[in-house]
């Protein structure tokens, strides 16, 4: 596999531009920000508040990965989405807290972290060749 300048993993790792490291910091932000709203609405409508805190999760993962074209993007926000639910399962010293011990919020936790990592896995990477995949060409 080569791209015209030698092997492609035998290249040089070129860094990410400021306006790329820009955008997966937002998108880290807007990660937070859906896992923070989901968290909110999953446990009010169960369980369609369940499926829309989970469809918001991967709509904003699908569609940073195609937006920037990259793998990195539905990481990004993935991260921020697991890292906000993360840091809201924490119960304060008077007592609060925001997830019960029930299915829909475990089903809330473990499927958005197993969509995060689907979306991640699976988008539409940014090919470095550019050329097709397939042998016959």
């Amino acid at each position: 596999m080569s791209d015209g300048n030698g092997p492609l993993l035998a290249q040089p790792l070129r860094p990410p531009s400021a306006g790329r490291i820009a955008a997966y910091l937002g998108l880290f932000v807007l990660g937070a920000v859906v896992g923070a709203a989901g968290a909110l609405v999953q446990p009010g409508w169960f369980p369609g508040g369940l499926l829309l805190a989970l469809a918001a999760e991967a709509g904003l993962c699908l569609g940073a990965a195609r937006a920037l074209r990259s793998r990195a993007a539905a990481a990004a926000a993935g991260g921020g989405w697991t890292l906000a639910v993360i840091l809201l399962t924490t119960s304060r010293p008077e007592g609060d807290f925001l997830f019960a011990a029930s299915s829909g919020s475990y089903l809330f936790l473990l499927g958005g972290i197993a969509l995060a990592v689907i979306c991640a896995t699976l988008s539409p990477g940014e090919r470095p060749g550019g050329g097709s995949a397939r042998l016959g060409k």
